[in-house]
């Protein structure tokens, strides 16, 4: 992508019209720039949801990025998407819009949020199991009771199209797990719809 600096200028083009504060502008092209960087100086039309992924993971997993530089993040992503490349995302809006409820109204760190597998979710009990949590223990949490009804809409969703990948050690502890719905997570990575592409 040898445009990329023309495309971040548009960026400060942007957020300027919209009179967002300098403090704004810096952090917005800050978050694109490493976006774009993460992936080989691609350019952003060519991404979809499998690519901010894999960023917003990488910050959370690996570079171990607060929670409100995660948020940061994703902000600065959406106002890309939406307000620069005049794509529509409801595909970050709703998957996020759930991770988000689960953290926030869950107590949930982004990592335990986004390892939750199907059969930790009890809706009958509206209770959560979340397992190695700190201290590689296991504890029981409450959903939000507004999280509930969108949340079961996506895991029928997720288990029409995401196909199991357990570790070689669970896989091997329990030999029938890839089988079982119950093990698929809830929030599987790379397998939503392409930017672009109405829910």
């Amino acid at each position: 992508m040898d445009d990329w600096p023309r495309l971040l200028d548009q960026v400060r083009s942007k957020v300027r019209l919209k009179h967002y504060s300098y403090r704004s502008e810096q952090q917005y092209v800050a978050w694109i720039h490493r976006f774009i960087l993460f992936h080989g100086k691609r350019h952003p039309e060519s991404m979809g949801a499998a690519e901010v992924e894999a960023f917003l993971t990488h910050l959370a997993a690996e570079r171990k990025v607060a929670a409100a530089a995660q948020s940061q993040a994703l902000a600065a992503l959406l106002f890309l998407f939406r307000q620069v490349l005049g794509h529509e995302v409801l595909w970050l809006d709703n998957v996020y819009r759930l991770v988000a409820s689960l953290r926030y109204g869950s107590g949930l760190p982004l990592m335990e949020a986004l390892r939750l597998r199907i059969k930790d979710l009890d809706f009958e009990y509206a209770q959560i199991t979340v397992r190695d949590g700190k201290g590689g223990k296991d504890r029981v949490t409450v959903p939000p009771q507004e999280v509930i009804p969108p949340l079961q809409t996506h895991l029928l969703a997720v288990r029409e199209r995401h196909q199991v990948a357990l570790l070689f050690a669970l896989a091997r502890k329990y030999p029938g797990a890839g089988h079982d719905r119950g093990w698929r997570t809830c929030f599987p990575p790379g397998n939503r719809p392409a930017i672009g592409v109405s829910l």
